[in-house]
């Protein structure tokens, strides 16, 4: 911005030029943050306790942008718990948490939630969904020293008594964990409105509990599980609720399915942002996802984290996200759930 010399002679016309040039800077200097918002500090939200698929979503979010931005510092993990997700989805609608760097973590079973309107007065709008990472596969495990090997024998256990038996994963009645473990108990022809089921703030927390001997069955995540029998929780896993054998770290592991029982979970991991995130923003950590996501080790580094790849941007989420609350409100309204439409 020039400055004619006319006007610098006159003091008010000075002062009122210098005050627009400060202001044009300051424009300058906004949009350029902006634009740079996936080079800029920032964190990532994960909304449970330690231990859980959020955390490790998190975790790959963060060795992903480091991959394709690294000059950048690492993005941090800050734990939110409360309600496995709903504290922070409330708090970012109503603009309590957001902002060009605060990304904060999803899952299948926070957009279960949203269906059933179990995170408060806010339409799934309230939020703008950045990426997923990719895809977890729920299980079924139990304690390496239980009883049971296999999934018949649960189901002959619930068959006998299922008010003998406990389950217990991160989240309440309606959860994903939750409903993992009501379809076993319908699968196995016993009412799941009866089923012991102990809700925890994440599967972090549910797989200690196993490990002490208070829970017989833990329906989380693959991801999770797998993170802790590395650390040594002395875990086996009865089933893995993918359609098929998987590869990897769980090709040794059966499916639900070839055991007799149709029951299958993915659980699809990412990010959203808040709704009132600038746009140059938004579009900033789109692309370093979109890069992330297509860079040649990727796949590795998905596999570390105990995910498969799956990798859904812009309007392609967006479908994603609306044609999943839809299958979820009608899987509610099965199991016989209390909705709250937004």
């Amino acid at each position: 911005m020039t400055i004619p010399m006319h006007v610098l002679s006159d003091p008010l016309s000075r002062r009122h030029a210098l005050a627009a040039l400060l202001g044009s800077l300051a424009t300058g200097a906004r949009a350029t943050l902006q634009a740079d918002a996936s080079t800029a500090p920032g964190e990532c939200i994960a909304p449970s306790k330690p231990g859980g698929g959020f955390g490790l979503t998190c975790g790959l979010a963060a060795d992903a942008i480091q991959a394709v931005r690294p000059g950048r510092t690492p993005l941090p993990t800050r734990f939110l718990p409360g309600g496995i997700g709903a504290v922070a989805f409330d708090q970012v609608a109503t603009g309590r948490l957001g902002g060009p760097g605060t990304l904060v973590a999803f899952s299948s079973g926070s957009l279960l939630n949203i269906a059933q309107g179990r995170f408060g007065p806010h339409p799934v709008t309230a939020v703008r969904f950045i990426a997923t990472l990719g895809t977890d596969y729920g299980v079924i495990a139990v304690h390496r020293d239980a009883r049971w090997q296999n999934l018949a024998q649960v189901t002959a256990a619930l068959q006998r008594d299922s008010a003998r038996v406990v389950f217990g994963a991160g989240g309440t009645i309606g959860s994903q964990d939750w409903i993992k473990a009501a379809q076993l108990v319908r699968a196995a022809g016993q009412d799941h409105r009866k089923m012991r089921f102990v809700a925890f703030e994440g599967g972090g927390e549910a797989l200690k509990a196993l490990k002490g001997g208070h829970l017989d069955i833990f329906t989380g995540d693959a991801a999770e599980a797998l993170q802790a029998a590395a650390q040594g929780l002395p875990l086996r896993i009865l089933a893995v609720l993918a359609p098929e054998r998987l590869q990897g770290q769980l090709a040794g592991l059966p499916t639900a399915r070839e055991q007799g029982i149709a029951l299958t979970w993915p659980t699809v991991r990412g990010l959203y942002m808040a709704a009132n995130t600038p746009e140059a923003a938004v579009r900033a950590w789109t692309s370093a996802f979109e890069q992330a996501l297509a860079a040649p080790g990727y796949a590795a580094l998905c596999s570390r984290y105990g995910l498969y790849p799956f990798a859904r941007t812009g309007a392609a989420l967006d479908d994603f996200v609306q044609r999943s609350l839809q299958d979820y409100r009608r899987m509610a309204q099965d199991l016989g759930l209390r909705t709250w439409p937004r």
